[in-house]
């Protein structure tokens, strides 16, 4: 599955797009030979396009071009100033100042205050983003003048600007929202403004550039289409017939056609694909309690080989969550749980299972089948029986957050390591639907987060460690993200989103 933020991240997908007219990059309506018209693919239609709902990854694009964010993450893997120009912590890092701009109007014409700010956090923490959790330390946010906003946190937050560049930091305009017109329209601040007449919900939506924007060099189109392609046949032959110009690739396998049909393939390793073996506490899976079953499971599965029939070798083989540029890191944990199926039978019958045992995961039609059919024949090689729910792209996240599968194929993002143990490891994280805990690793997350550098960058190593022993998880391999784009058209990739910025995408020069 793809990055979620997620995120998200994420797997609500709508139906394939029936595309019609021009085709980008050719003819008069040509957009990336142009500079008027962006084409754009993507993996999922958003769930909502209100701002206080919203889900980073693979639906970025959707609120940024109508939102600015009060922080920026580059492609250089920085955080820049954008709504708000500087920022300071206090000693103990558990306040937060903010400078907001005084030069930014919204869409609809009202003003950007630190007093809009300060109402959209509130909103968001309150809201129903499956994002809200960023903003779970935020104790009380003030606004004393027009320009300054004091974010006051519970305890010292280390990924807390980070979430200022993504949903948590989006600022939509206080009338629109005391009007409660965000879910079909948008009041932001941002490069561009959505076309309603000619969007149709589920399957394209328009941008017009904003011609009031404070950062015209951020503009780099006339208009922007994000066409919703979630079949990945679909998308690819949207790609191969020149119908967009942008987009990142559902699976590595369509790499050497689209190369093929004269596009460029900007890559990153960001993601890992594996299991998500989520409830460890055994409530409906009395099995994964046992880190036993969860090594087994690991010992199971052939991941060099699986990285060549699954993505065509574009990927590092790993057994680790945490990624290279990570404190956490440690190499020789790439390789702890190696193809050794007759190890894996020797601690299911150590566990108490020598004749394996049943396992409930969800399939979905995004996912290719050779996946699901591979990981289902891997595991019953080892004597555990994997019984599919076929569930709808739609649905798919939601059914895994409710929760209810105690495992499942999921592509999660490695981001920095304080966003990666809020997301996946802590008891409260998103991808800890079960809310498994363990008082080793609750002590690891307080050092690390109360720590100085140097205790931190050794919590973070030994809770690394301590997870992959105990196998949190079953991460397969670090996937090489493919964001394709046609000759017309450059993009530059974050190291911390599956997306590039809408402003990183731009014509060729």
């Amino acid at each position: 599955m793809f990055r979620w933020k997620t995120a998200a991240a994420a797997l609500v997908a709508a139906t394939a797009l029936t595309l019609a007219g021009c085709a980008a990059g050719s003819g008069e309506d040509s957009g990336s030979a142009s500079g008027e018209t962006l084409t754009l693919g993507a993996l999922f239609g958003p769930t909502s396009l209100d701002p206080g709902q919203a889900e980073w990854g693979n639906r970025t694009w959707y609120y940024q071009a109508a939102y600015d964010t009060l922080l920026l993450a580059t492609p250089e893997g920085e955080i820049a100033p954008f709504l708000a120009t500087e920022w300071s912590y206090n000693e103990d890092s558990t306040v937060l100042t903010l400078t907001i701009r005084d030069d930014v109007t919204f869409t609809d014409g009202s003003a950007l205050t630190a007093g809009v700010v300060a109402e959209n956090l509130e909103r968001f923490k309150t809201g129903t983003s499956p994002d809200a959790g960023y903003l779970a330390s935020m104790a009380t946010v003030e606004a004393p003048d027009d320009t300054t906003v004091v974010i006051t946190l519970s305890a010292p937050d280390p990924a807390f600007l980070n979430y200022l560049t993504r949903t948590a930091g989006l600022v939509a305009s206080t009338e629109a929202i005391e009007a409660g017109t965000l879910a079909d329209e948008t009041a932001g601040s941002g490069p561009y403004i959505l076309d309603t007449d000619a969007t149709v919900t589920g399957s394209s939506y328009v941008y017009t550039k904003n011609d009031d924007y404070w950062a015209p060099e951020l503009q780099h189109y006339d208009e922007i289409k994000i066409n919703v392609l979630s079949d990945p046949t679909a998308a690819l032959n949207a790609i191969k017939a020149g119908e967009i110009d942008a987009m990142r690739l559902a699976s590595n396998d369509a790499v050497p056609e689209v190369e093929g049909s004269g596009w460029t393939i900007n890559a990153s390793e960001q993601e890992f694909q594996g299991l998500l073996l989520m409830d460890r506490a055994g409530t409906t899976a009395p099995e994964l309690a046992d880190p036993k079953v969860r090594q087994a499971i690991n010992f199971a599965f052939d991941r060099p080989a699986m990285l060549t029939a699954l993505q065509t070798d574009l990927g590092t083989v790993t057994t680790q969550v945490f990624p290279t540029n990570s404190d956490a890191y440690d190499e020789a944990l790439d390789e702890v749980y190696d193809y050794d199926p007759e190890k894996a039978k020797e601690l299911l019958t150590e566990a108490g299972y020598p004749d394996g045992f049943t396992l409930s995961m969800p399939s979905t039609s995004l996912i290719s089948a050779a996946t699901f059919t591979l990981l289902q024949q891997q595991l019953a090689d080892v004597g555990i029986t994997v019984e599919y729910t076929d569930t709808a792209p739609s649905n798919f996240i939601a059914d895994l957050l409710a929760p209810k599968y105690p495992a499942s194929f999921m592509q999660l993002e490695q981001n920095s390591d304080w966003q990666l143990i809020q997301f996946m490891i802590a008891p409260g994280a998103l991808f800890n639907p079960f809310h498994a805990a363990d008082p080793k690793v609750d002590e690891l997350i307080s050092t690390y987060q109360f720590g100085d550098d140097a205790t931190r960058e050794a919590a973070v190593k030994e809770l690394n460690a301590y997870i992959v022993d105990q196998a949190w998880f079953a991460p397969f391999y670090r996937v090489q993200a493919s964001f394709a784009t046609e000759p017309g058209t450059t993009a530059e990739t974050l190291p911390t989103n599956s997306l590039p910025n809408i402003y990183d995408i731009q014509p060729a020069s």
